[in-house]
């Protein structure tokens, strides 16, 4: 009897910790559900996909607005009004944005697509979609504690008209290279498509429900265990993937006060150490490891040790698809000509071969001394990354060299600069650009702006890309005049 007391007073225990903790923050989540395109088949799981979901999160502590079928103003709409009540909630507020449904990239942009869009050639994505780097930015433009976005979108690209151009899957985002805060997850990896599913939710959806409401668990955990599920689920088809900036820890379920979880994280292991870890190691049981880590050096280290199918031809594929992806992204951010031949020297036959020469050839009475592009950022890869995720950027996948003095830093006028600047109000709307290379990653710096603190600064569309002009202090992830986030 005594006994059975103790336990039902640690499972009460066990409960209020729980709620207390999620009461120890605001959590507000946007839910959205993409079913009903008008211009293409429908998909029948998004719709159920949102509404568990949401049901997840209201259990969990999350003010829940979930929203379904949206078109393009509905959903830009949702997003501002989730933003004004992020702000309205306070700095010590999780956002989480839960979106189902398709999403493309289009000339290394990603969007997220309204059911009303019907494109009859790319250069109507833009004008008909939501930019995925918008969505980024309106989030980091006001004070929260973390914003966690999770994309079950990188469906098949649905437009006859398009996805023989496109790229596969959605673009790799670098949150780290942003504001600080940030968690960005896919349902897949970048460049590769995920599948809807044959039953009530997707592979994603379904592994997120049963990780999601394990207790205790670290956010970066249950999206470990949401990755090896869907691996095996879908037979490798499909891996998860997620770039993370979190400064603080979140749970969708906090544990136990018999079971804290305040340890610290595992160090990331390097090749190396990969390869002594893994080695004698059955070649299942290895596979299961790398996949629930997610990094470039793990699988470049199994994919040095075992070449059993099907392990290892999968293996080697997510890592080939990787450094192409990573690649890409240089390419994209550096934005010039000469950053796109180089990318098609280094992959001249792969799904994004015509958007590379298209945007080479865009580019080509372009100076590539209207950005200054660091030697570095043009170089043949030579070794995979060493992320905490699949495709982290933390690690270079460049040559090494000396690491510049601030006098060597190069910086040039831009053509902001040497033109003259088109004024608004009395004040000059475009100052001085220079870009350098901070840890492998090209920053835009600019001045204050309308008495803006000095700093990175974001730029919708912009340059040779079209989009929505002007800056934009979101504070995340900068590049050139294109607009990253």
């Amino acid at each position: 009897m005594r006994r059975a007391i103790l336990r039902a007073a640690a499972t009460a225990a066990s409960l209020l910790c729980g709620v207390a903790a999620a009461a120890a923050e605001s959590r507000v989540a946007l839910v959205i559900g993409q079913s009903a395109y008008r211009a293409v088949p429908a998909l029948p799981n998004p719709v159920n996909d949102a509404k568990a979901v949401a049901a997840l999160l209201g259990e969990a502590g999350f003010e829940v607005t979930e929203a379904s079928d949206l078109g393009q103003t509905e959903l830009r709409t949702k997003v501002g009004d989730f933003a004004a009540t992020v702000a309205a909630k306070g700095p010590e507020t999780v956002a989480l944005v839960f979106y189902a449904g398709h999403g493309i990239q289009v000339d290394g942009e990603n969007y997220l697509i309204p059911v009303d869009v019907d494109p009859k050639r790319e250069a109507d994505i833009p004008l008909q979609a939501v930019r995925l780097d918008d969505v980024l930015n309106t989030l980091s433009s006001v004070p929260s504690k973390s914003r966690i976005i999770m994309l079950d979108a990188c469906r098949n690209n649905p437009f006859p008209s398009i996805n023989k151009t496109t790229g596969q899957g959605l673009a790799l985002v670098d949150t780290k290279s942003g504001a600080p805060g940030t968690l960005l997850s896919y349902s897949t990896s970048p460049g590769a498509e995920a599948e809807d599913g044959g039953g009530t939710n997707s592979p994603y959806t379904t592994a997120l429900l049963k990780a999601g409401r394990e207790n205790g668990l670290k956010i970066e955990d249950t999206l470990k265990r949401v990755r090896l599920a869907v691996h095996q689920a879908t037979k490798g088809r499909q891996t998860p993937w997620e770039s993370s900036s979190l400064v603080d820890d979140f749970q969708f379920f906090a544990a136990s006060a018999a079971a804290p979880t305040d340890t610290p994280a595992p160090k990331p292991r390097t090749v190396e150490e990969w390869r002594s870890f893994l080695k004698g190691k059955p070649v299942d049981q290895a596979n299961t490891l790398i996949v629930s880590d997610g990094s470039a050096d793990a699988y470049e280290a199994f994919v040095g040790l075992y070449a059993e199918p099907p392990f290892a031809p999968e293996a080697k594929r997510w890592l080939d698809r990787h450094r192409r992806m990573k690649a890409w992204s240089r390419a994209v951010l550096v934005n010039t000509g000469t950053a796109y031949s180089a990318f098609l020297t280094e992959y001249p036959d792969s799904d994004l071969t015509v958007t590379a020469r298209k945007l080479a050839e865009r580019l080509r009475n372009r100076p590539d001394n209207a950005v200054v592009v660091p030697a570095a950022l043009t170089a043949p890869v030579v070794a995979a990354a060493a992320p905490t995720c699949p495709c982290g950027p933390t690690a270079p996948l460049l040559q090494q060299k000396a690491e510049p003095k601030k006098s060597d830093v190069k910086k040039t006028k831009s053509r902001a600069e040497r033109d003259d600047p088109p004024k608004r109000g009395g004040k000059v709307s475009r100052t001085r650009v220079y870009v350098e290379e901070e840890d492998d990653v090209v920053v835009v710096r600019r001045p204050p702006i309308y008495g803006a603190p000095p700093g990175p600064v974001i730029q919708f569309g912009g340059g040779f890309r079209g989009g929505y002009g002007g800056p934009y202090r979101g504070g995340g992830q900068t590049g050139p005049s294109r607009g990253r986030y």
